[in-house]
């Protein structure tokens, strides 16, 4: 009787130091939410580099497979150099991505880009607007889907550059850049 009354006290026990650790990990997220994705992000088993991470389409053809090999079925050809897309896992010469669109499959790395580029609100509407670095000057307005390289964000603006726009958009506005993230 006494070892499960013993053994019942150290499941409390536990339970109460794991509620703590819970909580004081919960408080460092709120205080620090960048700082919390960065110690949860992983290291890729290949490239040794963050997963996830945000790259770009380095082709204008670029086959994605259900999985990683070209026996693989092709579920996809993308046909847009530069398309920002997320590497979520890596398995030898391949990296599973992910789109603005929520469709994930496998493509080869040669042809994927360390370039940074995001994508304007491709899920809103409704033009944005691209200011000077002063945040209130407007430069132009972006239509949802436009593509530019992503040149920095201070984790609240982006400065974003393409074919006859140059300026800076809120981040929340873009897919291409993590929610905080600062980009060099």
């Amino acid at each position: 009787m006494s070892s499960v009354k013993s053994s019942a006290s150290r499941i409390r026990r536990g339970s109460a130091f794991a509620l703590r650790a819970f909580a004081v990990a919960l408080a460092g997220f709120c205080a620090n939410p960048q700082g919390a994705r960065a110690q949860q992000a992983q290291l890729g088993p290949v490239s040794r580099l963050p997963l996830p991470r945000f790259v770009s389409l380095k082709s204008d053809r670029v086959n994605l497979h259900e999985g990683p090999s070209k026996e693989h079925p092709t579920l996809w050809v993308y046909e847009r150099a530069g398309l920002p897309v997320e590497i979520t896992a890596e398995f030898e010469i391949w990296r599973k991505i992910r789109d603005s669109e929520g469709v994930e499959g496998w493509v080869l790395h040669s042809l994927l880009s360390g370039r940074r580029t995001a994508i304007v609100a491709p899920k809103n509407k409704e033009p944005l607007l691209l200011t000077e670095k002063d945040h209130e000057s407007p430069v132009a307005r972006l239509s949802p889907g436009v593509i530019g390289m992503l040149k920095r964000c201070d984790g609240d603006w982006c400065r974003l550059q393409g074919p006859g726009f140059d300026g800076y958009i809120k981040q929340e506005n873009l897919w291409g850049a993590y929610p905080g993230e600062k980009v060099e």
